[in-house]
């Protein structure tokens, strides 16, 4: 009997037309997040070993913050610079300290000056040394006592000392060591020296764009310096005209390199000019009557009229003496033009020599000026003795020389009873020495208004000695204190080790944890897309 629910055979064979199996997969709640979105392992790893990378660089900051101390450290520090002068030693106690890692300088602890410059002291050159004792007793009474050791003193000498053979500078000089070893302040026997004349060109033009707010700014913006010693005359400026390298100068401030003329005129000084213009005034060569010579009467244009000289007082040089020691007397006969004409003759001699395209000064080469300028030391003292402002013009010194050179030697004692005579006698010289130095030599116009008479800009004096003082102190504070890319290259030291060697760890930890959270893949075969899917899966 058949079955009436015996089961149909069914054919084997697929039908080509029947919807293909599809496989489904019941959701795990634990992996339903299996296919969801991730950020890359790779950025993980990025993000932590930048941490350590500015972990590092925070530590070797500190470090190097606290070692050095930029912005932690603002005591008071102290620098003593020694000018040794042609006319005098003066002593300058300057102060500084370190503000948001710079030096904040400080210019008004304060000077002394005493008499007669070392050069004077040629034939004794232990009473150079002890000129200096009152000096650094001065110092040390400006210092806290707790620091002399720590402070420089510095002895520069100048024009007088570069007149001097270099044997009587050494025995000089060596006299003034044996003073400043002694001292307690901290000394080398190197730092007592003579100083170029560029030196102090230079230094005398840094205090001035210092003060003036240029320094470290444009070099066209800078402010040239022309200064009127006693023995020499400077003229320091940023020149754009090609300059032999025997004159060219490279000061660096800051960022900024400053390309510099500078040059000193050794015995175009106010006072070296002047004893200059004494023994020419007794030459044959100047004096333009002979007859006058064989009477011994000499012709002063100089001097005012009255003025009485005493020639047995002069000192002329051993030449002079020899040829005129049968002088008897000088005629004053004060008349600034010329004066003027005497004093041009001075400057513009050896000119004849000169091997460059053009020579303003003797046979030495000068660019052409170029910017603003400041007169100072002589400029300003005359300028001032006649009640000019610090921007009067040339013109204005020509009428109050040839006013004064024209007066009556005991009208102007009268006028001017508070001051020296030998020194009141000079100021004829003086101003008609400056019109031909400034413009029958260096070319400036009367009335130009780029040149400026001033001694001090707003509370800094400039002097020169402040200029040493700023590139001096600058140069040990960029020393002590220099970028960290060459500070940490250049460093030894066993805490620099020990930071290298912690960050190093640092990023070997991050590493580390980087791979230990790297993902674990599957891999699905999806039947409906007929591939294989790699999927990251989360640990367990």
């Amino acid at each position: 009997m058949r079955r009436s629910h015996a089961r149909t055979r069914v054919d084997s064979k697929p039908n080509s037309k029947m919807d293909p199996i599809k496989l489904h997969i019941r959701p795990n709640q634990r992996s339903s997040n299996l296919f969801s979105k991730s950020k890359p392992s790779k950025s993980s790893l990025l993000s932590v070993f930048l941490s350590s990378f500015f972990t590092l660089i925070a530590l070797l900051s500190c470090y190097f913050l606290f070692k050095n101390g930029y912005s932690f450290d603002s005591r008071k520090r102290y620098c003593i610079i020694i000018d040794g002068g042609s006319t005098g030693t003066r002593i300058h106690v300057f102060a500084y300290r370190i503000e948001g890692g710079k030096p904040v300088f400080d210019f008004g602890d304060g000077a002394m000056k005493v008499n007669p410059g070392l050069s004077s002291y040629a034939e004794d050159p232990k009473g150079a040394g002890r000129s200096l004792e009152e000096l650094v007793e001065f110092g040390k009474g400006k210092v806290p006592k707790k620091l002399w050791g720590e402070t420089e003193i510095r002895l520069m000498a100048t024009a007088g000392m570069r007149l001097l053979d270099y044997e009587v500078q050494e025995r000089i000089l060596e006299s003034c060591r044996k003073v400043l070893r002694k001292s307690r302040f901290k000394f080398r026997d190197d730092w007592a020296s003579v100083i170029t004349g560029s030196d102090e060109g230079v230094y005398a033009w840094v205090v001035a764009n210092y003060a003036m707010g240029t320094l470290g700014g444009d070099p066209r913006e800078t402010t040239g310096i022309i200064e009127l010693g006693g023995a020499s005359a400077q003229v320091t400026f940023v020149a754009n005209e090609s300059v032999p390298p025997e004159f060219s100068r490279t000061v660096k401030f800051g960022n900024i390199t400053y390309s510099i003329y500078s040059h000193s005129f050794l015995h175009f000084g106010q006072n070296a000019a002047f004893e200059a213009l004494r023994e020419s005034l007794v030459s044959v060569d100047y004096q333009p009557a002979s007859e006058s010579h064989e009477k011994g009467i000499f012709v002063d244009p100089c001097t005012p009229k009255g003025y009485s000289h005493a020639m047995e007082s002069w000192e002329l040089s051993p030449w002079s003496k020899e040829k005129n020691k049968f002088l008897s007397s000088l005629h004053s006969q004060g008349n600034f033009s010329e004066c003027r004409t005497a004093a041009l003759t001075l400057i513009q001699k050896g000119k004849e020599k000169c091997s460059y395209q053009q020579c303003y000064i003797g046979s030495t080469f000068i660019p052409k000026l170029q910017g603003k300028f400041l007169a100072t030391e002589n400029f300003f003292y005359t300028s001032k003795f006649f009640g000019l402002g610090p921007s009067a013009f040339l013109s204005d010194l020509i009428m109050a020389g040839e006013h004064f050179c024209g007066e009556d030697w005991s009208t102007l004692k009268k006028k001017h009873h508070s001051f020296d005579g030998d020194d009141l006698m000079r100021y004829c010289f003086s101003s008609a020495y400056i019109v031909a130095l400034l413009h029958d030599s260096l070319g400036i116009a009367l009335d130009d208004e780029r040149i400026g008479y001033a001694n001090q800009v707003g509370n800094i004096p400039l002097d020169w000695a402040l200029g040493a003082f700023i590139l001096q102190s600058t140069a040990a504070f960029d020393m002590r204190h220099p970028d960290w890319i060459t500070t940490i290259i250049s460093d030894d030291s066993s805490t620099l080790v020990s930071l290298i060697a912690i960050a190093i760890l640092l990023m070997y930890i991050a590493w580390s944890i980087s791979k230990c959270r790297k993902p674990q893949l599957k891999t699905v075969y999806d039947l409906e897309k007929g591939r294989y899917i790699v999927t990251r899966v989360g640990r367990s």
